[in-house]
């Protein structure tokens, strides 16, 4: 007997029945990285492939979430920009950005569909497109053909938060480390993110028994 449609059926009607119990959430997530650190891919230039940054890094971007209080799947992307990131040990030019896509498995206190103030922890991964040398890429090193544009690096991200109750706000700090096997290629966050749960957080703005 062929096993597999009755599994498949089996499994469907599970997926249903999470999906009719479960709880959404859309709202923005807002990221300030204490440091971030980027290696551009191997090339045949003698030029540094670093950059880095401190404290000058922000990122924004939408968040949507999908499950229960306790337990919770999120995904987000964010636009960043470091204006000050640079190589310190051979400076080419100003600014990083980054775009990462990011899924992740949110619990307790991180789902952000928390009904109580408790604390909480994530993990997930996903894809980070990164850039340095944003501007400015001195005349010397794009006459070598060196050339600054996006690459991948393929990540993975924990963190550890705090939930305050259903109001849908959360913070969380987190560490966050990418890496490209074909292009050598590295990327290193880590910092403390915001996020909000929109429809959270106006359910409560129009509850009158709400603190909001």
């Amino acid at each position: 007997m062929n096993i597999q449609r009755p599994l498949f059926i089996f499994f469907f009607v599970l997926y249903l029945q999470t999906l009719s119990t479960a709880q959404f959430g859309l709202g923005l997530t807002f990221n300030y990285d204490f440091y971030q650190r980027y290696t551009n891919p191997r090339d045949n230039f003698e030029a540094g492939r670093s950059a880095g940054s401190v404290l000058t890094n922000i990122s924004l971007g939408p968040k949507i979430w999908i499950g229960k209080p306790s337990f919770s799947f999120s995904v987000e992307s964010q636009i960043g920009i470091a204006p000050l990131g640079l190589d310190t040990k051979e400076f080419k030019g100003l600014g990083m950005a980054t775009l990462p896509i990011i899924g992740q498995l949110n619990f307790k206190g991180n789902s952000g569909l928390q009904t109580e103030q408790s604390i909480g922890y994530s993990i997930g991964g996903g894809i980070q497109y990164n850039r340095t040398e944003l501007f400015g890429l001195k005349n010397k090193y794009e006459d070598l053909g060196v050339n600054r544009t996006f690459f991948p690096t393929y990540i993975i991200q924990a963190g550890v938060g705090y939930g305050i109750g259903n109001s849908g706000f959360l913070f969380n700090l987190f560490t966050r480390y990418g890496f490209n096997q074909e292009s050598k290629a590295q990327s290193f966050n880590i910092g403390i993110q915001f996020d909000i749960n929109m429809i959270a957080f106006r359910k409560n703005l129009n509850n009158p028994n709400s603190a909001l």
